[in-house]
């Protein structure tokens, strides 16, 4: 199975930092949606991937609809997590699927409500008190794609540790 995590429009340098360190984790491929709040080559985010740059598959794309037409949402397994997602992140059956695509508006604003509305029954949504507006977008990234992983039983990634064998 193949993860690609896309970012709409990011505004903060330390959570596309982090998003991308989860990336590299992980193996999957990171897509940065223009226009970025920030540059790429700002200290911040850089000091939040730490040095895990050089292992991060990332493609950069001008424009939500220039991405969108590369991937067309109807040709592929597209999500669109928001607060406001008709399922739990936790709903779809991942595991059957070959490649997925996971994506995540900006900070301020979400992804754009034309969007969530045309493609409603690919919604996804992380379950909070309803008092609360939301999680942090790196946190969301992460919550979600453990979520893949998990039902794809976290495969290509280490299962066991053999640090503690030879001390205990």
């Amino acid at each position: 199975m193949k993860l690609n995590i896309v970012l709409v429009e990011p505004e903060i340098p330390q959570n596309t930092g982090n998003i991308a360190r989860t990336c590299a984790a992980i193996g999957a491929k990171l897509h940065l949606v223009y226009p970025l709040g920030f540059s790429i080559s700002e200290k911040s985010v850089k000091r939040a991937g730490l040095d895990y740059w050089d292992k991060l598959d990332i493609e950069e794309h001008i424009s939500l609809n220039k991405f969108l037409e590369k991937y067309p949402p109807e040709q592929n397994n597209m999500f669109f997590a928001t607060t406001k997602g008709k399922h739990i992140y936790s709903d779809p059956n991942y595991n059957s699927m070959d490649e997925i695509f996971l994506l995540f508006g900006k900070e301020t604003k979400g992804l754009p409500e034309d969007l969530l509305i045309k493609y409603i029954n690919k919604t996804i949504r992380i379950p909070m008190r309803e008092s609360l507006r939301s999680l942090n977008l790196s946190n969301s990234v992460c919550v979600v794609a453990y979520e893949v992983l998990r039902q794809c039983s976290f495969s290509n990634l280490e299962e066991i540790s053999s640090y503690f064998d030879d001390r205990l």
